[in-house]
């Protein structure tokens, strides 16, 4: 389901109802247009209630109304795969925009607000984002740009116990390179070794595509690779628990631990 999910004590039991902050008006409604479109699309996502106008203001805050899932656990790689291959296959919407993807969104904020990082560090972190968005700006020609997901991990699949799999968390959903959404599974494996090779192959295979095989996969890699030791970063600075996580993911990406794949790195719990 979409983040920041909670009951509303009035809503009938196979209802969900996120929260988005206020300032996130807009990007509730996005997501709700998404939703609805991939409905009508035929691509199976979590989907928004029909009968009430969204994004509804409770106090100050846009409140968005969802179906909720049958009990379901993670997606697989080749699940992520399926449904990518139909996503990426649609022609943007019509009626609506979905804007480009924005794959350094948020990182300039945790940097500069990380409690966790001493200069030396947060220094570091700075002048590589520079030159992260710098080798963006010269990203290789590819696959056709498309509509993509935008966080596309077995964790955003879910997969029912009837075998059938749905796309969660559409607020990234955007136009942007079909890559973007591949690399994630293609780190999972070579750089972390969180799946195996025989997965990643089957993935390929399903989707029609190795991304690794692309001139520009390693800047996608180092971009994801990058966020998510951000995301380490600036939980750490909230939580305690997690600085030793922070502070290996940082000391791989500056070389520190030799080349892929790494180990250590684990999910944020």
């Amino acid at each position: 389901m979409p983040t920041g999910c909670a009951l509303d004590d009035h809503a009938p039991d196979d209802l969900i109802v996120p929260a988005p902050a206020a300032e996130q008006r807009a990007a509730a409604r996005r997501e709700v247009n998404v939703s609805r479109w991939l409905e009508a699309s035929g691509v199976p996502a979590v989907q928004v209630v029909p009968v009430v106008a969204q994004p509804v203001d409770v106090d100050g805050r846009a409140v968005t109304f969802w179906r909720e899932l049958p009990p379901h656990h993670h997606g697989t790689p080749t699940q992520v795969a399926a449904l990518l291959k139909q996503l990426h296959r649609l022609p943007p919407p019509a009626d609506f925009d979905l804007g480009e993807v924005a794959p350094f969104v948020r990182l300039e904020e945790r940097i500069e607000t990380a409690r966790s990082l001493g200069d030396e560090d947060r220094q570091w972190l700075r002048a590589r984002l520079a030159e992260l968005q710098q080798r963006w700006k010269e990203l290789p020609e590819g696959l056709p740009q498309c509509v993509i997901h935008g966080d596309a991990w077995v964790g955003n699949v879910a997969a029912m116990d009837d075998g059938e799999a749905a796309l969660l968390d559409l607020e990234r959903t955007s136009v942007g390179p079909p890559e973007w959404d591949l690399v994630h599974t293609a780190i999972k494996w070579g750089s972390f070794n969180w799946i195996t090779e025989a997965q990643y192959v089957e993935f390929c295979e399903v989707y029609g595509h190795d991304v690794t095989r692309w001139a520009g996969f390693e800047l996608l890699r180092d971009i994801r690779e990058f966020r998510m030791t951000t995301m380490a970063v600036q939980a750490a600075s909230t939580n305690p628990a997690f600085e030793v996580q922070a502070r290996h993911r940082l000391a791989c990406i500056r070389g520190d631990y030799g080349k892929r794949p790494w180990s250590g790195w684990k999910a944020l719990e």
